[in-house]
């Protein structure tokens, strides 16, 4: 079977997917720190928030806070790249891997909500795929970590943001740092 993070994945795309985000979601907001704020801010009483819940129990209500979800960890994403923007770090393209990034879907929305390309890894298991490259620098077969990955690995499928919907993700990432303000007012 499938997990249900790539059921609801599934049933978003069947819905036209990253492209109809915007008509899936409708008001709903998500603030997904359930376990607190690792970064930027480092905020382990951060808790989540969701804004905009009605009381419909139907299939596309469940699936439109799937995709809320989703494009709150993108825009907790857009304040980890701005904060290393701020500290003169230069990102301009985010690579995924594993669990929920394995969805064409995710993997789409992390670029809309970013305003980033997001690029796809080819490994199964990227994880252990690092283990053995940094076995292979260990064991003298590459010279330096950044030619094991050159030799080891490949990168994937290409996500190109969405110019679109640029505007409307702004306005969302706006109403997002507003709701994590809230959440940190309220805990006092």
């Amino acid at each position: 079977g499938l997990s249900l993070s790539a059921w609801l994945s599934l049933q978003a795309q069947s819905r036209n997917g990253a492209a109809a985000t915007p008509a899936l979601v409708g008001g709903i907001h998500v603030v997904p720190e359930f376990l607190g704020n690792r970064a930027p801010f480092a905020d382990p009483e951060a808790r989540a928030l969701i804004a905009g819940l009605d009381l419909d129990t139907s299939l596309d209500s469940l699936v439109g806070l799937y995709v809320a979800g989703v494009c709150g960890l993108g825009y907790g994403a857009r304040q980890i790249v701005r904060a290393e923007h701020d500290k003169g770090i230069a990102v301009d393209t985010i690579v995924v891997s594993g669990g929920a990034g394995q969805s064409p879907l995710v993997r789409q929305l992390l670029a809309d909500t970013t305003g980033m390309v997001v690029v796809a890894s080819t490994s199964p298991e990227p994880v252990l795929l690092g283990s053995a490259m940094l076995g292979a620098v260990a064991a003298g077969a590459y010279k330096d970590l950044t030619r094991a990955m050159a030799g080891m690995s490949e990168l994937g499928e290409v996500y190109h943001p969405d110019a679109t919907l640029a505007g409307w993700h702004a306005k969302r990432f706006a109403a997002f740092e507003l709701l994590q303000q809230a959440g940190k007012a309220i805990r006092g």
